[in-house]
Formats: C-alpha cells, structure tokens, sequence
C-alpha cells in the first residue's frame, strides 16, 4: 500500500474516533453530565483523544498485517459520571448509542457522496472512509465491556446480572484485545462491505 493512502486511512480513522469520543461527551453533557467538559475533552482538538496505543499503535500494526485492507482504532475513552445523568438509564442509552452513531452518520454520508465521483480518484478514498466508520460503530457495538453495546445491553439487564455483567469491564480490555487477534472480527468486513456498497450505489472492491 502506498505510503499516501497509508496515511489517508490512518487521518480518517483518527478523525473518526475523534467524533465518536467527542459525541460521548456531548451526549452525556446533555443528559446532565459535564465530566468531559470540565476535563477538556468536549473537544474536536485531537490531541486530549490521543492513546499512544489503541489510537496510533493499534490501527497501524492492524493496517499493515492485513495489507492495507483493515484497520481499528480507539481514543481515549472520554471520562463520563452517569450519577450525574437526570435519568440514569436513558443517560447510559444515550452515551453508548452517540459514539456508534457518530460513525453510522459520517459512513452513510461518506458513502453516498462517492456516487458524485463515479470516475475520480477521490470515490476511492470516499469509500475506505464509509468503510472504516462502518467498521467503527459495528465493532463498538460488540457487546462486551467497555464497548459501547455493553452500555446498551446493560441498561436492559435485571439488576443483579447487570452488575456482574458491568463488572467484566475490569477486563474488558484484555478480552477485546484477545477477542481481536483471535479472529473474532471476521463478519466485521463483509457486514460493513455490504453496507458501503449498498449506499454507494455499486460493487466496491478493495
């Protein structure tokens, strides 16, 4: 992969989960939060967002093992207090539904722009960007603590399973990492493929 488009990929993946950890903030912040606010990351300024790790190191090693076709990455997850929420459950709902969104919304856009670049060099990049947002927020719906499908599950779980259920996210990291490189995000791919090509209105190969 050229090193232009290598560092395309890896400007659009670093926005992306800029937004979608800048729409955690904001929706908590509406629900009654101002946790991220006060700590200086209800921000679009990347570099609060910045994990040395999940956010640079993570898409790289990723972009480069699959050859330029995939990569995931993370920001640093934005500090949110849901005691502060006016209603606890619909905060949670909320906050875990706004990040995923973000990127559905950024994708779909994406997507349906490349249709005005049928015969440019641009639809190219348009359709790695809807890719990657779509890979985004159907990999952060992943139910598994500290994704954000772990907060929308928990909210629908009777109370005792939803606090041993919340308390996995202790580990949670680990099992991602584990869940990551053992494969288990396979469908991620195909599912996402499926969606862009949809949208852009044609078979997209890669």
């Amino acid at each position: 992969m050229e090193i232009f488009s290598v560092l395309v990929v890896l400007f659009i993946v670093f926005f992306s989960v800029v937004v979608h950890e800048f729409c955690h903030g904001y929706a908590a912040y509406l629900n009654g939060d101002d946790t991220a606010r006060m700590m200086g990351r209800l921000t679009l300024n990347p570099l609060p967002h910045i994990d040395p790790f999940t956010t640079i190191l993570l898409p790289v090693i990723l972009l480069f093992l699959s050859g330029g076709r995939f990569a995931i990455g993370m920001a640093r997850p934005v500090p949110i207090n849901p005691f502060n929420f006016r209603n606890y459950d619909r905060g949670m709902l909320a906050v875990g539904i706004a990040g995923p969104g973000s990127n559905i919304a950024i994708g779909t856009f994406l997507s349906l722009i490349s249709r005005f670049f049928l015969y440019s060099p641009v639809r190219q990049f348009l359709i790695i960007g809807g890719m990657i947002n779509f890979i985004l927020a159907f990999f952060n719906l992943i139910p598994i603590p500290p994704l954000d499908g772990s907060r929308i599950l928990s909210v629908f779980l009777p109370g005792r399973l939803r606090y041993r259920y919340e308390q996995m996210e202790r580990y949670g990291i680990i099992i991602v990492m584990v869940f990551i490189f053992a494969g288990g995000l396979r469908w991620l791919w195909p599912l996402s493929s499926l969606v862009v090509n949809f949208l852009a209105g044609a078979r997209v190969n890669f």
